[in-house]
């Protein structure tokens, strides 16, 4: 009986409290009497409350210990750690890093859509104005008095023009600029899904929120927006792969230790190994040899244009005189070809070629330097885990598992072929 007494005061003293909090309406607690063998007790309110807040005290110190043995009679059961849960500041800072770079995916989309107009409008109106220029240089050879003059002038102005717009053109190159940013659209929403799926998936901690810095810095220096000062050079000396990732921390080498485990064993190893040989060997000097090519014929292209309207200006200016009929015909035949030059640097996009053939190559680099940092890495436990990784180089280098080994082992047998060959070239001289 008392104790179903007790469990009515206990009941009945949350929406006694909760009026007071309100303020609003005074109540009192009738507290029952306890009697137990003929003798009552009578509490104040404020004494029976701390013995209710004991009580409390105790049973979740007597439910604390029971989970405790209970897990501890586990052997493979841990207690939930609140180092698990992830601390609401480093989300906030992914969320703002997450929304920059959706930020960033905007603008990059947008300037490359105005770029590429840039591309249709200065290519369509410098053909039309070389065209012109053309066409009246040749009038003007069949005109005499006050139209040849009009006519010699205007060509020729118009022509200085269409050198001076051909010289802002190929300097820029619109068509690799639309190539720059739409890279960069791409790969910064790659960077977006990757932050999705940290916040999603795992648990974010501050080593999270410097990689994404890391990435968007390198990004953001990798593809310029502005083009004074910032832009990449169109016409470089060498030609280097594109590089829009941080570099990656360096890993202690592997001098010996385990070999297997997380995924990883010895095969793939080897495996991993012989595809960074391929990857260097062929598919990253394939992409920086025809990116060569494309540089030189780019940059031919890009002299001759305003070099033919330059002379086409020359030649016109000296209609009507004693050269008259060569002057001409350089002003006519000058002018034509320089439109259809331009046709082919820009209408062909060749330095959007260019930079598609760079851009390949650092896809390759990345891979490269990404397996290799997985290789060495001493402990196999903080490696990416091994099936997984291998089966991410498959379909970046668009192959199946069973493909990605038959690359690895023709690899393996080329290169003992070679070493074969060099050994015996070596013996018999």
């Amino acid at each position: 009986m008392a104790s179903l007494q007790s469990s009515g005061v206990i009941g009945s003293l949350p929406h006694s409290l909760s009026c007071c909090r309100r303020g609003m309406i005074r109540a009192t607690i009738n507290m029952p009497k306890l009697r137990t063998g003929g003798l009552s007790l009578k509490l104040p309110a404020r004494d029976l409350v701390q013995e209710v807040l004991d009580m409390g005290v105790g049973l979740t110190a007597a439910t604390t210990s029971h989970v405790e043995k209970k897990y501890e009679s586990r052997p493979n059961t841990t207690l939930p750690s609140v180092s698990n849960v992830s601390d609401p500041m480093v989300i906030a800072k992914l969320h703002a890093i997450m929304e920059a770079v959706a930020d960033r995916v905007e603008m990059h989309k947008n300037i490359g859509e105005q770029r590429d107009n840039w591309n249709h409008l200065l290519l369509t109106s410098i053909n039309a104005i070389t065209l012109t220029a053309a066409t009246m240089a040749g009038i003007a050879a069949t005109s005499v008095g006050g139209p040849l003059v009009a006519l010699k002038l205007s060509s020729t102005l118009m022509y200085l023009a269409a050198t001076g717009m051909l010289v802002v053109m190929n300097k820029i190159q619109p068509s690799q600029l639309v190539e720059e940013q739409r890279n960069a659209a791409r790969l910064f929403k790659q960077l977006h899904g990757q932050i999705q799926r940290t916040l999603s998936c795992g648990t974010p901690t501050s080593t999270d929120i410097e990689e994404a810095m890391e990435k968007v810095l390198a990004l953001d220096k990798a593809f310029p927006l502005p083009l004074l000062g910032a832009m990449l050079d169109k016409f470089p000396e060498t030609v280097e792969p594109a590089v829009w990732w941080p570099q990656h921390r360096q890993r202690q080498e592997r001098q010996s230790g385990r070999t297997d485990g997380n995924g990883w064993s010895v095969e793939l190893e080897e495996e991993m190994r012989e595809v960074v040989g391929v990857l260097k060997r062929k598919d990253t000097e394939d992409y920086l040899r025809l990116g060569k090519i494309a540089l030189k014929v780019n940059k031919i292209l890009a002299i001759s244009g305003p070099l033919l309207t330059g002379l086409a200006a020359c030649g016109t200016a000296f209609v009507g005189s004693s050269q008259g009929p060569w002057a001409a015909t350089l002003g006519v035949v000058a002018g034509a070809m320089a439109s259809v030059v331009n046709t082919m640097e820009h209408g062909g996009q060749v330095g959007m070629v260019f930079e598609m053939y760079r851009g390949n190559a650092g896809f390759f680099r990345m891979m490269e330097e990404s397996i290799e940092s997985n290789l060495n890495e001493r402990d196999v436990g903080r490696r990416e885990n091994g099936e997984l990784f291998e089966m991410k180089v498959a379909l970046q280098l668009g192959r199946s598992l069973s493909g990605l080994k038959d690359l690895a082992a023709s690899s393996y047998s080329s290169s003992q072929k070679g070493e074969a060959i060099e050994e015996f070239a070596s013996k018999l001289f």
